[in-house]
């Protein structure tokens, strides 16, 4: 239609300014006779499709330009061939009304070509907008994550400024103190082998200590064992100037255990044997945990729920032995006694100490009964 209205407007009696559809009818219109409108618009075609013309002139026979028609309707330039073709001196009757029946066909097909072109735009359109607003949100959280990112970059350089300049102190501190002692150091030139000397000295006393404090140690663990091995000879010559009768004596005089449980709790395992026949000529059964020495800790709780009776060596246990055993014993009334030192006599001591308890307590008791009289 502009190209309509430019060709109209160079003839000045044309008036274009109508509607297109009215200019259009009105174009048709005039084209029927030969008239300055028909004669100016055959001009602006021949121009246009002047190759197409060129084309068609080479065919000299209605079916010659036929077959040429068919070949340029799958062309791009179809509506050159379509002037071409109605324009030539050997297009027919026949020839015409088939290129009228194709034009028309093949404007059904690109109508439902442009509709669908239509619903493809739309659908374009549509993804368009979809994409576009999910990359608005990309952008938004690129944005977010940029400013985070310069942030956390800011933040980070501020740390690195802090840094360098507790470095440039210390860096100069350290120039200082290099002055100072490069200055020492000229003062008194012996001066840093006097200070390695200071040093080794107290690393030596150091070691003296440590050496005094093992040597103290183990003269203490000496004098124990030189103590526990002097008990263990005038107990046993004392057994012997008692004589075996004197020993059944004193056995008789220890308390009588029967079927009891007598759990003992530590010792050294050189004097375990002589617990085991001291409570088993007693009548007893004799359990033994060291302690926490070899046993588990955890296995002293069965050993003590079996037991009747319990012998603490105190010396001679960790302290979570000591702590299981009391608790143990407080919480279920069982009678436990506890001896410092872990030898045979302190056993019998504590087996004498039981019995005495017990002879007390039957003593108060029938002492309490009412009299019958």
């Amino acid at each position: 239609m502009p190209v309509l209205r430019r060709v109209l407007g160079k003839l000045g009696d044309i008036n274009v300014s109508p509607s297109d559809y009215e200019l259009h009818c009105g174009a048709i219109n005039e084209g029927a006779h030969r008239t300055p409108v028909s004669e100016a618009l055959q001009k602006e075609l021949d121009r246009r499709y002047a190759t197409a013309l060129r084309l068609a002139a080479q065919h000299k026979t209605a079916e010659a330009l036929s077959r040429w028609w068919t070949a340029c309707l799958s062309g791009q330039d179809v509506a050159g061939s379509l002037w071409a073709t109605l324009t030539h001196a050997r297009c027919d009757a026949a020839l015409q009304e088939r290129v009228l029946r194709d034009i028309h066909m093949l404007q059904h097909q690109v109508g439902a070509a442009n509709r669908a072109d239509l619903q493809r735009l739309e659908a374009l359109s549509e993804e368009n907008a979809v994409l576009g607003r999910e990359l608005a949100q990309a952008q938004a959280r690129s944005t977010l994550a940029l400013a985070q990112r310069a942030r956390e970059l800011e933040e980070e350089q501020t740390k690195t400024l802090k840094l360098r300049a507790e470095l440039m102190r210390q860096n100069t501190r350290l120039d200082c103190l290099q002055q100072e002692l490069a200055a020492l150091e000229a003062a008194a030139p012996g001066l840093r082998s006097r200070m390695d000397q200071a040093r080794e000295l107290n690393l030596q006393q150091e070691r003296l200590h440590e050496l005094e404090r093992a040597l103290l140690l183990a003269q203490q663990q000496n004098e124990r064992l030189r103590q526990h091995n002097a008990e263990l000879r005038q107990a046993l010559q004392h057994q012997r100037d008692r004589g075996p009768s004197a020993q059944a004596q004193h056995e008789s005089e220890l308390l009588e255990l029967g079927d009891c449980a007598v759990l003992c709790v530590g010792g050294r395992p050189a004097v375990v044997p002589v617990y085991r026949q001291l409570i088993e000529r007693t009548g007893g059964r004799f359990l033994h945990h060291d302690g926490g020495e070899e046993d588990a800790v955890a296995m002293l709780d069965k050993s003590l729920a079996a037991a009747d009776l319990v012998i603490c060596q105190t010396g001679c246990i960790s302290h979570d032995a000591y702590w299981r055993v009391k608790d143990h014993c407080k919480r279920t009334g069982k009678r436990c006694v506890f001896v410092d030192k872990p030898s045979a006599s302190s056993l019998q001591k504590a087996l004498l100490h039981i019995r005495q308890e017990l002879t007390s307590v039957n003593t108060e008791a029938n002492s309490a009964k009412p009299d019958a009289r």
